[in-house]
């Protein structure tokens, strides 16, 4: 019987020789399925097994996390030691980081881990040149600052690699729900108007997955590659940037093939004479959506000079984790005034969302 590996190269070429277009969409997205399903079973046999390799294991600090990605020698331990005052080695040769070196840039209030990953490689999603355990520290991560220079901008290749990894940019999760039942094969309803997938081939799909009994709630209009991302359910989705050095060096209309090639927004920036660095912390401050929650003791005055700065979506429990973990276990209610409260001084629970310059006032149990 075919390994698992096997299995998942055969399905590839597969795809690989099949003819895209609208006829054979549907088939082509029960092949992703079969083998999002086998690359589980694969990672789950690594995990069983304790191989896998080396990997690397960063504690997050601070306020966000963003991974510095990029091709060998493009700058990347230069930018951390100006972003963050860290020494990572920087020299003119590829490979000078081996490790995923931390730093923390201070910015607005807020306290950002930036991680200098070693540089990655075409085939780096497979493991090739380290690229597998550089990739899963940056699964982690709130934010990926894609880093390319003026010689070697072609961002496409880390784009695949991090696709091929299960890391979705600039993406949200699909709006779909399901629910097993033992019973009734597929039962779909949609909010939405279907353009892209009739039920049929959603239900096909969802079948080859091994699910063929459940209730599908589908509330956007989904093609085969979101609905594969959601029943692989390892996909995360990550807001990135892009960042492209050694403009200093730039060379005749550069900058035009740079924005074709690239097709998106980017920062023209140089480590070298600090051009753009500025501009690129607060692009990252931006791009993260921190909010500022001012917190105010019960019966005395908001501290409206030191704001608590946490990503957009933190809840009451972010603020009560982020100061200590004994106020959560102690919490018996909050008072917010603000965006998010429905009148001055409401009172909430933990799972309560906040809204940016909050005020909060917690109130918790006698020990």
């Amino acid at each position: 019987m075919a390994t698992i590996e096997e299995q998942i190269k055969a399905l590839e070429e597969e795809i690989f020789n099949t003819q895209k277009n609208k006829a054979t969409e549907h088939h082509l997205g029960k092949i992703k399925a079969k083998i999002a399903k086998l690359k589980a079973q694969q990672e789950l046999q690594k995990i069983k097994g304790g191989g896998g390799g080396r990997r690397y294991y960063i504690k997050k600090s601070g306020d966000a996390t963003v991974a510095l990605i990029g091709f060998p020698s493009v700058g990347k331990s230069s930018l951390l030691n100006y972003l963050t005052g860290s020494k990572s080695e920087v020299a003119a040769y590829q490979f000078t980081t081996l490790e995923v070196i931390p730093g923390v840039m201070k910015y607005k209030g807020a306290e950002i881990q930036i991680l200098d990953m070693p540089g990655i490689i075409k085939g780096a999603a497979k493991g090739k040149g380290r690229g597998r355990e550089v990739i899963t520290a940056a699964r982690a991560a709130d934010i990926i600052l894609l880093l390319g220079d003026v010689f070697n901008y072609r961002l496409d290749i880390l784009e695949r690699e991090l696709y091929d990894a299960g890391i979705r940019l600039d993406k949200q999760p699909p709006n779909i729900h399901i629910t097993p039942d033992k019973k009734g094969g597929i039962i779909l309803r949609s909010t939405v108007k279907l353009t892209q997938m009739t039920e049929f081939e959603i239900a096909d799909i969802i079948r080859a997955y091994g699910i063929v009994n459940a209730n599908v709630t589908i509330r956007e209009d989904i093609d085969t590659d979101s609905l594969v991302d959601f029943l692989a359910g390892n996909r995360v989705y990550i807001p990135s940037v892009v960042a492209i050095n050694k403009f200093d060096l730039r060379y005749g209309n550069v900058e035009t093939k740079i924005e074709e090639d690239l097709g998106r927004d980017y920062l023209p920036i140089s480590c070298a004479t600090t051009q753009g660095l500025e501009e690129l912390k607060d692009l990252i401050y931006e791009r993260l959506g921190f909010i500022r929650v001012y917190l105010k003791p019960k019966g005395g005055k908001a501290d409206l000079q030191e704001p608590l700065v946490l990503l957009e979506g933190s809840s009451v429990r972010s603020v009560c984790e982020h100061l200590h973990r004994d106020f959560v276990n102690l919490f018996r209610y909050a008072l917010v005034w603000g965006e998010s409260a429905k009148f001055p001084g409401q009172s909430v629970g933990l799972e309560h969302e906040l809204k940016d310059s909050d005020i909060l006032s917690i109130i918790t149990k006698k020990r």
